[in-house]
């Protein structure tokens, strides 16, 4: 009777402390900072730096290539949404929405239309792109999504030369939803793949090495920080020396008879 009340008060603890992890796995689409931007760069120098849960509008012509940049981290599972407002009047189009990574690997969408056509007439055209789960580290010649600042292409991929120019209206959308443990690695970056993270804030000659990216996940970067996978390990691991307490007791009788003498 003892042994099942230990068990069960040691369960009920266990299960409070996992609850703020549990938590944790909700999705977090971020916090938007500042004005929605209203505009899109022209390229990766360039690409208009937005946050996860803003919504960043740009006007541009058909045949422009759009850029955006925004953070992501460790645990985080990113999707893109674009919407391009078409003219009254066009020909068929499609358009695509392409990912890179802070090295400027391109990186494939898990799940959703990345490219889509809009028939002749149509208002406008929804795309969608769900990343793979961005990890806190990874083999060096392996593609996998790691801590930092990824960038969105937007353009129109195939339409006919009369539409060359046609306005256009964009607007892009970021979230992401945080995986937790389940996505943890036992490894991390020692710096997040963002531009000018090697010339951080150092003085040189008196003056200090410009940052070209100012975005950050909200709570900073957490790429090899504590993971609800060590409540989890520690669950395990408790249970387990809980398991053989248990089986011990119950298997090691009550001693010797005391009809049995020593040495028998």
């Amino acid at each position: 009777m003892r042994i099942t009340r230990t068990l069960g008060a040691a369960l009920l603890v266990l299960g409070l402390a996992a609850v703020p992890a549990a938590a944790d796995s909700s999705p977090s689409p971020g916090t938007p900072s500042g004005g929605a931007p209203s505009r899109a760069g022209t390229s990766f120098r360039d690409a208009t730096e937005i946050g996860q849960g803003q919504r960043a509008t740009a006007s541009a012509a058909t045949g422009d290539y759009l850029y955006w940049s925004f953070p992501a981290d460790s645990g985080q599972r990113p999707t893109v949404r674009a919407t391009v407002r078409l003219p009254d009047a066009h020909a068929a189009q499609t358009w695509q929405i392409d990912v890179y990574d802070g090295l400027r690997r391109r990186q494939s969408c898990q799940y959703g239309a990345a490219t889509r056509t809009a028939a002749r007439g149509a208002s406008a055209v929804e795309l969608a792109c769900v990343l793979r789960t961005v990890r806190a580290w990874s083999e060096p010649w392996a593609n996998d999504p790691l801590p930092g600042t990824y960038y969105v292409r937007l353009t129109a991929v195939d339409f006919g030369s009369a539409d060359l120019g046609l306005p256009v209206g964009a607007e892009v959308r970021v979230g992401s939803e945080d995986v937790g443990g389940a996505a943890a690695v036992d490894g991390s970056l020692a710096k997040p793949l963002v531009p000018g993270i090697a010339a951080r804030s150092r003085e040189q000659d008196g003056a200090k090495s410009a940052v070209l990216s100012a975005i950050e996940p909200d709570d900073g970067w957490s790429s090899g920080r504590w993971t609800d996978r060590w409540v989890w390990t520690a669950v395990g691991g408790v249970l387990a020396a809980l398991a053989g307490i248990g089986g011990y007791a119950l298997t090691r009788g009550s001693g010797r008879p005391s009809r049995v003498p020593p040495g028998a």
